[in-house]
């Protein structure tokens, strides 16, 4: 546990380093919205993004590949 927690605050302490040091704002465009936002927010907020899809997905599948097995039984 004290490695999992660890690693967690090195991550953490890398990702304000990063959104601190990628502060110049930039213009963007989506769906008809249009702001403006620091770059390293804009892109966490794209990673963050990226995690949900590709968790929903996977979700998808497992329940997918869960209820092809309690049918195959």
């Amino acid at each position: 546990m004290l490695v999992a927690l660890t690693v967690g605050a090195v991550v953490t302490v890398a990702l304000l380093v990063f959104i601190l040091q990628n502060t110049e704002r930039t213009a963007i465009a989506f769906f008809g919205w249009d702001f403006t936002l620091p770059l390293g927010v804009a892109l966490l907020f794209a990673a963050l993004a990226g995690l949900l899809i590709a968790a929903v997905i996977g979700g998808a599948r497992i329940w997918q590949l869960r209820h092809a097995y309690r049918k195959a039984q």
